[in-house]
């Protein structure tokens, strides 16, 4: 390397966000966080042992991650790709469906009552069918996402981390799919009775008895697994051997996630009581 190419500029990184209109939502979905916070505090109404704002707080936190990690994504996406009609009109249809989802909970928590698995009405049982569209569409992003970076010839990156990057986003959708279909169909997310209520902090997820909750957040969480896999795979490992450990890395993670869905659907919790 010569001192003229030492004293030349670095290129300058892109933005962290490269989805404009995602960023955005998300950092509102994030603020929004504060009104929800605050009337967590301020009712003490309890619905199933818990805050009725609890549910709608978790929601408002996972689908802002979803949302501003797929905005990080959108930096390889094919060029001209955002600017196309098609896929204007698809990320508003997106945008709506994440809002229609909060808006049922939400307002499911503000009459203390359930969303999720509420048939107590024939209004009822027809939203929770039509949000079950929504969930199902408003995951598609990271399929269509992964498939475009998958088919970019552009993107810049190492054949490992671009590999890792579409599986993430596509394993995303297709383990999250079925797992999330089976809770729809169930009368809840345990599988048995628990008799004391134990459970993880923070998480929730049952320490007696099945809990699809589990194997349902390391779905949807592929889309981070599987490039930081990547991103080591890269850093320690040439070329070949990076991709090939890339592919290893997503059959192992969607084996653990299967076999966690197995188990919740056994009856039996992830981590037991001691």
């Amino acid at each position: 390397m010569t001192f003229a190419a030492l004293s030349e500029p670095l290129p300058r990184p892109g933005p962290l966000f490269a989805e404009p209109r995602l960023a955005a939502f998300g950092l509102l979905l994030t603020l929004s966080l504060v009104l929800t916070l605050a009337a967590a505090a301020l009712d003490p109404r309890q619905f199933q042992g818990d805050s009725v704002w609890l549910k709608p707080i978790k929601f408002q936190v996972a689908l802002a991650i979803y949302v501003l990690s797929l905005a990080v994504f959108a930096r390889w996406l094919p060029a001209g790709m955002q600017e196309s009609r098609g896929y204007r009109l698809y990320i508003a249809v997106v945008i709506f469906t994440i809002l229609a989802e909060l808006a049922w909970i939400g307002g499911a928590a503000l009459f203390g009552t359930a969303s999720h698995y509420n048939v107590s009405s024939p209004l009822m049982e027809r939203l929770y069918g039509l949000m079950g569209v929504f969930a199902v569409t408003l995951t598609s992003a990271s399929l269509v996402f992964g498939i475009a970076i998958w088919r970019n010839a552009a993107t810049g990156l190492s054949p490992a981390l671009q590999t890792s990057i579409a599986l993430g986003l596509v394993g995303t959708f297709l383990l999250t799919l079925p797992i999330a279909g089976t809770l729809a169909s169930l009368p809840g997310h345990f599988v048995g009775t628990p008799a004391t209520g134990a459970a993880l902090p923070v998480l929730g997820w049952s320490r007696e008895v099945g809990d699809l909750r589990a194997p349902h957040f390391l779905a949807t969480h592929t889309m981070h697994a599987l490039p930081l896999a990547g991103l080591a795979a890269h850093a320690l490992l040439p070329a070949g051997g990076a991709r090939t450990a890339t592919w290893a890395a997503a059959a192992a993670w969607t084996a653990f996630v299967l076999l966690t869905f197995a188990v919740s659907l056994a009856g039996l919790p992830l981590i037991p009581l001691p």
